[in-house]
């Protein structure tokens, strides 16, 4: 199993830019990053070029943040940003070798019905597609749990496939499901079975402990059961620590060691 680390919630004892040399004196060969772009995209490449590391999946800007948005995609009346989004994701995916971007489908508004908010997401997913595709970055979606996020409009495995799947109908879009292990636990899945039910969609897997979202061992997981799961999916990818260390994070790496 190849473990990557997500250089977002991990290494934050330093600034962004040199998280990614930390990261790959702690074992990892490979970083993931939610929103890079509060750095000028050269600054990024160059510190990842130094580091000698992979990027392996960047997320598509996801909205303003501190006024309560998380995530776009599925946000009827904002399909003039999301297409800037993609432009801006693609401009960093291309210059730091990403090949997968994943999608936030949003925050459902109270006036919006969801069937709308689906729809639209649907739509932007096969722009998306249409847009990245052609350089060789699949778009992922990633459920995530109602209970972090209140009315996260994807929360299920089964309605991110489902999502996916009406998206590249009848065409060659490559889409996927980025699979946290964290959501899924919240939302009462079985890792393993939901892992395999998504066969050739399962494009990414994230994890961490829960509750609170801190490393493997300082929670209720079983993680021997849990990696196991993975490694029966077939998923063939970097698995993602997605974690807020409990501690300084080189102190929390003790499951790499166990599992690596």
């Amino acid at each position: 199993m190849r473990f990557s680390a997500n250089i977002s919630t991990m290494f934050k004892e330093r600034p962004l830019l040199e998280r990614f040399a930390a990261a790959r004196a702690a074992g990892f060969p490979a970083v993931e990053i939610q929103f890079p772009y509060e750095v000028p995209l050269a600054e990024v490449v160059r510190a990842k070029e130094a580091a000698g590391v992979l990027v392996d999946l960047i997320n598509l800007p996801a909205g303003d943040f501190s006024t309560g948005v998380r995530g776009i995609a599925g946000l009827p009346g904002r399909v003039g940003e999301f297409r800037a989004a993609v432009a801006r994701g693609r401009d960093y995916a291309r210059a730091l070798g990403a090949r997968k971007v994943n999608v936030l489908a949003g925050i459902k508004p109270a006036d919006a019905e969801r069937r709308t908010c689906l729809a639209q997401l649907v739509e932007n997913l096969r722009f998306a597609a249409d847009t990245l595709n052609a350089d060789g970055i699949r778009v992922l979606v990633e459920p995530i749990n109602a209970f972090d996020i209140p009315g996260f409009l994807v929360n299920r495995t089964p309605e991110a496939l489902t999502v996916i799947e009406e998206a590249a109908a009848g065409s060659a879009r490559d889409l996927g499901v980025q699979a946290d292990l964290y959501h899924m636990a919240r939302m009462g899945e079985d890792a393993a079975t939901a892992l395999i039910a998504l066969g050739k969609h399962l494009a990414h897997i994230q994890f961490s402990d829960v509750p609170g979202r801190v490393e493997p061992g300082s929670g209720t997981l079983d993680w021997a059961a849990q990696f196991a799961a993975v490694a029966r999916s077939g998923y063939a990818g970097f698995v993602a620590a997605e974690y807020t260390p409990s501690r300084r994070t080189e102190d929390t790496l003790g499951w790499m060691r166990d599992f690596a």
